[in-house]
């Protein structure tokens, strides 16, 4: 194995966990690229090192069913046939259906929704006393908001919430037994459901419903690729958007800070500065030089870090202040390349959309306690953040 350079951040340990930007800024110091034994993986520290991983087509997502591989099947059919785990040519077969069926305008017709959402939900807060903002607004809605475009009915939401969290669990290092039992669960009642949706959609006459599946039963996509792609767009959807939700208010609320005129641009400093996806594997399948000449073997894995990429300051002036206003802002939190998060329009939509309301509805917003972390690395988020509306809120209701 190559000698140097070499880290030994670890990425279990819980002052890491805890704050992970303090360590990948000395690690930065030191290399942008460096070999970690433990995990078998090289690891990206800087922006150049970071883009370069996910937008070299040398450097893939290659899917290795999970072992043993009959016990865990339901997890590793969602993702052998999911395009996140796949590189061109299959990639671009999967990926081209759920691209055309997202620019048919469904994100734009969502926006509506999303407000009227966002409404009911803070329309149910009891602002007398202190509330958990994300058990109360940031969990349920992107679940939502997730249902409606997919065409899953809204009695689902609960299912899709516990299935979406059983699953994202495995992605973290080394999941424990009962991690395991419950992602395969999920995994498999995930899918029995969506079967059923397609089935329903491919019986009914054309134009019966306007959704999502709807859309994809009527591509050539196999009923399994279907399936992975509806899952895949929920964990992926959920998951980031309640995360990256946190993590920013959070921030946010530390600092006394508030949104700017421009809700959007506080948006993208919420993705950059405490980044909701740590970590993306890539496996070599050729020889590549990354920055700081480090050459990576092929069969070799790369770790790219995307929240060491999005402090590095050599592309973001003070990366360690949250600027609700920052102009310039490459950051990579929905990634580069051919692999570019498809749901990013839905994302940065809903996420303004929901920030917005939330400070309209409560300008005195603050935290009541410590909030509570999620205690994992790869998917960084929190599970519980307690907050006051202070100021109150205002009475008006939005349609």
């Amino acid at each position: 194995m190559p000698s140097a350079p070499t880290t030994s951040i670890d990425l279990t340990d819980p002052a890491v966990v805890a704050d992970p930007y303090p360590h990948f800024a000395r690690e930065r110091a030191r290399h942008a690229v460096a070999w970690h034994e433990p995990s078998g993986s090289w690891f990206t520290f800087s922006h150049a090192a970071v883009s370069a991983v996910q937008r070299d087509r040398r450097l893939g997502r290659l899917w290795t069913d999970r072992e043993p591989a009959e016990r865990l099947e339901p997890f590793n059919l969602l993702h052998r046939n999911q395009m996140m785990e796949n590189e061109p040519p299959e990639h671009t077969r999967l990926r081209r259906p759920v691209a055309s069926a997202f620019s048919r305008g469904h994100v734009e017709r969502l926006r509506p929704r999303v407000r009227a959402l966002a409404a009911e939900l803070l329309d149910e807060v009891d602002t007398s006393r202190p509330f958990d903002v994300v058990e109360a607004y940031a969990e349920p809605l992107p679940v939502l908001v997730i249902a409606e475009l997919l065409g899953v009915p809204r009695s689902h939401a609960d299912d899709l919430r516990d299935w979406s969290q059983a699953i994202v669990r495995m992605y973290e290092p080394a999941p424990d037994e009962a991690v395991v039992s419950a992602a395969v669960g999920a995994a498999e009642d995930f899918a029995a459901l969506v079967r059923d949706l397609v089935a329903v959609r491919r019986r009914q006459p054309a134009g019966t419903h306007e959704d999502l599946i709807t859309d994809l039963a009527a591509t050539e996509l196999s009923e399994d690729e279907v399936v992975a792609a509806v899952v895949l767009l929920l964990n992926a959807g959920h998951e980031a958007s309640v995360n990256v939700f946190g993590n920013g208010l959070v921030a946010m609320l530390r600092r006394g800070l508030r949104p700017g005129p421009d809700v959007a641009a506080c948006v993208e400093e919420m993705l950059r500065f405490d980044s909701a996806l740590q970590l993306f594997e890539r496996t070599a399948t050729a020889e590549v030089e990354l920055p700081g000449g480090v050459v990576v073997e092929p069969g070799q894995k790369v770790s790219a870090l995307l929240g060491a990429a999005n402090r590095d300051p050599a592309v973001f002036e003070r990366p360690d202040e949250f600027d609700v206003a920052r102009a310039t802002n490459p950051h990579l939190a929905f990634g580069v390349g051919v692999h570019f998060c498809l749901g990013a329009p839905l994302a940065r939509m809903e996420l303004t959309e929901s920030v917005a309301l939330l400070f309209e509805r409560m300008p005195g917003l603050a935290l009541a306690g410590e909030p509570e972390s999620r205690g994992t690395f790869v998917l960084r988020g929190h599970r519980r953040v307690e907050v006051t509306a202070s100021g109150g809120r205002r009475e008006e209701r939005h349609a």
